[in-house]
């Protein structure tokens, strides 16, 4: 680890390491705001992930409660960290043509289009926050955004099940073409927000023992029904792929032999629990009906002149020909009245060449930090897992829908990079097992 140069009100990490220099310092001593900040940093944070929970209007609490984040981070000297320098270069670059974007807009305001862009820049300043934050400290602070995020999603995914089963008042508030989109504006939302904590919870199950193990197993489970009745194909995908990925993980670079065999045990008797939970929901004849149409994989908006796949041919015509982008939410106002639903092509489409170009970097360069940190032994590596089985089935899955305004994905990116930046940082608690996993 580096050395430290103490200051008045906190810690300069020694830059000289390339590692970080403090938001903010007094030079003479700590203040009360200081410690006041300081000790009201994590709680406000955890409050930001509990507000991702809740997104039916832009902008939403998450954007406003981070905003309220920003002044404690500033006055608790927050490091700012050279190898998360990255994103807010890569965000540099966006910004100024994805405004060029918005001036290209013809059927709605050039104002409605720079807020659009506007809150994708947020949204990606989140993501470098959320990175520096995160490597001070990566298994406590992960450890404490991560705890917020499980309970929210714990919460929302109990909500949304006991509102598809018609069990509580108002239920068709939570609701949407008979899916549940819970606190969210849609179904395919919603599902992917339950699986990061998903991934962390079944980590534990697999990775610890007794009571713990017990719990982080429920916790999964309620997780998993939560995705299920989203109803969301890709979210079913999601939550297959992250959960194997973890599984196959942990198996090969952390389990031992005692390990490996519990794992094997484990994983068979849980398969059987979830097919048995499935079973009954399939039991439902509404449930089941629905199951058959959603478990198609093409549906009536996927093909023809208009469907989904002809659309993105049609939008990366587009987007070859306008080098500027066409602007925000152009796409649905032209002959097609839907977006393409693939991120790629739409941040093209929307930002134009360079903007576009910047933000395939931004998923590049996360992919390249989470899939490098797998193969350097090191605690934190048990946080890397769960966070780089849900982003490469998130960046996959914006091949197939439009992500770019979900504010999980951002929030994931900021994660991996925030670990990846803090790798070499570890605490007492990680010199053993149970210290290593969230």
């Amino acid at each position: 680890m580096s050395s430290h140069t103490a200051l008045a009100n906190g810690v300069l990490k020694n830059t000289a390491s390339g590692n970080s220099a403090p938001a903010f310092a007094n030079r003479h001593h700590p203040t009360q705001l200081y410690f006041l900040s300081k000790s009201w940093l994590a709680p406000m944070v955890g409050l930001w992930m509990i507000a991702g929970g809740f997104v039916i209007l832009e902008p939403s609490p998450y954007e406003l409660v981070f905003i309220l984040v920003l002044p404690f981070a500033y006055f608790a000297g927050m490091g700012i960290h050279r190898r998360t320098l990255g994103i807010f270069q890569l965000l540099v670059l966006f910004l100024p043509f994805a405004l060029i974007g918005a001036f290209q807009v013809r059927h709605m305001s050039v104002t409605s289009g720079m807020l659009y862009v506007i809150v994708t820049a947020f949204l990606w300043f989140t993501a470098y926050f959320a990175a520096n934050y995160i490597a001070d400290d990566p298994q406590k602070r992960l450890g404490g955004m991560m705890r917020a995020y499980t309970g929210v999603a714990v919460f929302i995914s109990i909500i949304g099940t006991l509102a598809y089963l018609d069990v509580i008042p108002g239920a068709e508030i939570f609701l949407r073409y008979d899916r549940v989109k819970a606190t969210f504006q849609d179904p395919n939302v919603c599902g992917p927000f339950l699986i990061i904590p998903a991934s962390f919870a079944l980590q534990r199950m697999l990775m610890d023992q007794g009571k713990r193990s017990l719990w982080a197993a429920v916790i999964f489970g309620i997780l998993f029904v939560g995705v299920f009745v989203s109803f969301s194909r890709a979210a079913w995908g999601y939550i297959i792929f992250s959960s194997a990925f973890v599984l196959v993980a942990c198996f090969l670079l952390e389990a031992n032999s005692k390990d490996r065999t519990r794992m094997i045990m484990l994983t068979m008797a849980g398969v059987l629990v979830l097919l048995i939970a499935l079973i009954g929901l399939l039991s439902i004849e509404s449930v089941r009906d629905l199951f058959i149409q959603r478990f198609s994989l093409s549906q009536n908006y996927d093909s023809g002149s208009t469907g989904r796949f002809a659309r993105q041919t049609y939008a990366l015509e587009l987007a070859i020909n306008n080098p500027f982008g066409i602007g925000p939410l152009e796409f649905r106002n032209m002959r097609i009245v839907e977006e393409p639903h693939n991120t790629y092509v739409k941040v093209l489409l929307t930002y134009g060449w360079i903007g576009g170009l910047a933000y395939f970097s931004l998923v590049w360069m996360t992919l390249k930090k989470g899939m490098s940190a797998l193969w350097k032994a090191s605690p934190n590596r048990m946080l890397m897992i769960p966070l780089i089985a849900s982003f490469i089935p998130l960046a996959l899955e914006s091949a197939i829908i439009d992500t770019d305004h979900w504010r999980h994905f951002f929030l994931l990116v900021g994660m991996i990079w925030g670990v990846d930046a803090g790798y070499h940082r570890v605490n007492e608690a990680q010199k053993t097992r149970r210290g290593k996993l969230i």
